[in-house]
């Protein structure tokens, strides 16, 4: 069944009329046609049962069937805080990630660092929707603009792990400290060069438990995805 994510969705008539680039996608990309079944969902947690009544590059009319909630979301507000990465590296995160289900991805700048800015945020985001409407998720997440390490600890302290190899417990025996299970998490991911011992220092004084993946060294985005899989087993709705 198609889907699509569209904010701001109202119908008048039992009608929704969708243009622009998302009329496009649809005819274009998609190639719907009139009596395909069509699922659109607002961001907010309503989606709308609806059969395309027409099908054209600037305009599709989808008569609405059903409006209902839908909430297929994690019971965790996850906060990924991942070091900028190079090349298409980053992409990688936040797609899985938000398939995953993460609901912000914060990208930071580290002292270990290679990549220290980007234009790219318009693009991750347009990612994270397109990735959210594969997935089935009805809230898209939001990418922030980098900020560096020491700015995310500005405020109340968190609650989460950041992934260090060295001296760290096993996340196994971390999560325990998470029982009864947070309404909100945040998980820190290093760059390729990893943290430093400072930033860990930091990060703990301001309430992170720092964790292992294991003895094996993984790649900063094998990390993440395995980072945030293992706290929506433990603490989400994998398990």
């Amino acid at each position: 069944m198609l889907r699509i994510y569209l904010s701001n969705t109202h119908s008048v008539n039992n009608q929704i009329s969708i243009t622009g680039d998302k009329a496009r996608y649809l005819a274009s990309v998609l190639r719907c046609k009139e009596g395909d079944a069509l699922v659109i969902f607002d961001g907010a947690g309503n989606c709308f049962k609806t059969t395309i009544s027409k099908a054209g590059k600037k305009e599709v009319i989808a008569d609405v069937l059903e409006k209902f909630p839908c909430n297929p979301e994690s019971p965790v507000n996850i906060t990924l805080v991942q070091s900028l990465l190079k090349g298409e590296k980053m992409d990688l995160v936040i797609q899985k990630t938000t398939e995953l289900g993460v609901r912000e991805i914060v990208p930071v700048v580290t002292e270990r660092s290679q990549l220290r800015e980007t234009r790219k945020v318009i693009r991750w985001q347009k990612i994270a929707e397109e990735a959210s409407r594969q997935s089935g998720r009805t809230v898209i997440p939001v990418v922030h603009e980098p900020v560096s390490f020491q700015d995310i600890f500005t405020g109340n302290d968190l609650k989460g792990f950041i992934f260090y190899e060295e001296g760290s417990e096993r996340f196994s025996d971390a999560v325990s400290s998470f029982i009864p299970h947070p309404s909100s998490l945040f998980i820190v991911i290093g760059p390729e060069g990893g943290f430093t011992k400072e930033e860990v220092e930091l990060a703990k004084e301001k309430g992170l438990v720092a964790a292992s993946l294991g003895k094996r060294i993984l790649r900063a985005e094998t990390a993440a995805i395995a980072a945030v899989t293992l706290a929506q087993y433990a603490l989400g709705d994998m398990g």
